[in-house]
């Protein structure tokens, strides 16, 4: 095995322990089905034990001065920025994503350590009078509590940092339950986060495929007081029913459907760059992709045809040979993404490229751009997670926006447009949590990302991602 491998055993209370009844499961490389580790299958005994771990630890961590939780969280941005190369490896080894892919990922990831020991010392309250002028009022923010972290396989670093640096600047302890297909990361993250300084206990591990039954334990557990989850709308919807039974505080980064919106007096060669940013980052495998594209009908064959001479030239292959695309996480994606594709043909949409998966060892679908998709096409409907464009014209505004605004999701939108009042105006109709202007990546550590709808609740990042992991606590002093 590669040294960027990290022990496979579970982390709870500083020790790196197997799982109680001794059980393993296979890590397996995309790109090859080869397995890279066996990992402990952690139990619902080794959930408890961790919570337990988590629950010791947490008046210490507490209690500790705002900066000395600064400072380990800034080493724990050295430590990963210093290891960024293993960690990238890693990255493309258990994932499969594209070497560019994975390593700005992993400096994606380590800025959160980097934000979050900034905002440490940031986490402040307000004092001010009372209307009535009968006392004042003091507002804190005071830990929430220990928290059950749920992070999903398609950004197995930056979906853990993303949750542990605000929980532990503001004074948390923590959980985490990485994804069964890349837990080899989140072992790793938590080496990184143990050299930096981090106490025994404030971070614990525990990968299982045993989801469900870990996941209702540990919310089960009295000391455990938030569950912070990135996932699928589905399972999100499961977590917030079993959450509800103890009034768990909760934050969910659920699915979403996102709209590419590109209007006539758009810079072209900008609206396909951004495209090729938006569709291709890891592979579409992420929730911010660009699902569906309306164009404006006097651009929208340029359009359709510039993105497929694009997304058609791209090589695919491992990601540790410079391949451009990688594989999909899985076979169940190859075939979900498939089944998509297949529906669209078969209503009418043409393919300008790609539209089949590769017949070569590893999960590879080929890039794939459709022009002409009817309305009841499912890929409009549906995640596709996964390297397909389907490009719909639209003739006016109002069409546009009612077709984007037309799903269950609102996480991110994108508005091509050289006036920005319209881009402006678009914007602040889209429903979504975020709108991403002449720009195909909108993820920022000092910004806050979430959605609307059924993509989620809360938000993740900038000072709001702090306060996601505090309570307030109002004294009133005469």
């Amino acid at each position: 095995m590669s040294a960027a491998v990290p022990a496979g055993g579970l982390r709870i209370g500083g020790r790196t322990v197997d799982a109680s009844d001794g059980g393993s499961f296979a890590v397996a490389d995309p790109a090859s089905e080869e397995t890279i580790a066996e990992v402990a299958n952690g139990t619902v005994q080794d959930a408890l034990a961790a919570a337990d771990a988590a629950a010791a630890a947490a008046a210490d961590w507490a209690g500790r001065a705002p900066r000395e939780r600064s400072e380990i969280l800034r080493a724990a941005f050295e430590t990963m920025t210093a290891r960024a190369g293993e960690i990238a490896e890693l990255i493309v080894r258990e994932n499969g994503k594209p070497r560019a892919d994975a390593e700005g990922e992993t400096a994606y990831a380590a800025e959160f350590f980097r934000w979050y020991a900034e905002e440490a010392v940031r986490n402040l309250g307000s004092f001010g009078t009372a209307p009535s002028g009968a006392n004042r009022m003091l507002v804190v923010h005071q830990p929430v509590g220990v928290c059950l972290l749920i992070t999903p396989w398609n950004f197995p670093a930056a979906m853990a940092t993303r949750k542990i640096g605000p929980a532990l600047a503001a004074g948390c302890t923590v959980v985490l339950k990485p994804a069964s297909e890349t837990p080899l990361t989140a072992l790793l993250v938590a080496d990184v986060l143990a050299e930096a300084g981090v106490p025994d206990g404030v971070v614990n591990v525990v990968p299982s495929r045993r989801s469900g039954d870990v996941a209702a334990a540990l919310l089960g557990h009295d000391a455990v007081r938030k569950l912070s989850f990135t996932g699928s709308t589905e399972i999100g919807r499961l977590l917030l029913r079993a959450a509800a039974d103890r009034v768990v505080n909760t934050s969910m980064e659920l699915g979403g459907n996102a709209p590419f919106l590109v209007f006539a007096d758009a810079d072209l060669d900008a609206a396909v760059d951004g495209a090729m940013v938006a569709k291709m980052r890891n592979i579409g495998e992420a929730c911010t992709a660009a699902n569906r594209f309306y164009v404006e009908a006097p651009v929208a064959e340029e359009f359709a045809e510039r993105l497929a001479a694009r997304m058609g030239a791209l090589d695919v292959g491992p990601g540790l040979d410079g391949a451009a695309v990688g594989p999909l996480v899985n076979a169940a994606a190859v075939e979900s993404v498939g089944e998509l594709v297949d529906d669209a043909t078969g209503r009418g949409a043409r393919v300008l490229c790609g539209g089949a998966a590769l017949d070569r060892a590893g999960h590879f679908y080929a890039p794939t751009v459709l022009a002409g998709v009817p309305a009841g096409a499912r890929l409009l409907g549906e995640e596709i997670f996964g390297p397909v464009a389907p490009v719909v014209a639209f003739d006016s505004e109002d069409e546009a926006i009612a077709a984007a605004n037309d799903t269950e999701y609102g996480l991110v939108s994108y508005v091509y447009s050289r006036d920005l009042d319209r881009a402006l105006r678009v914007g602040e109709r889209l429903e979504a949590g975020m709108i991403a202007v002449n720009r195909g990546l909108v993820s920022d550590p000092a910004a806050p990302f979430g959605g609307v709808k059924q993509s989620g609740l809360g938000r993740e990042g900038g000072h709001e991602g702090l306060l996601d992991y505090t309570e307030s606590k109002y004294f009133a002093i005469p």
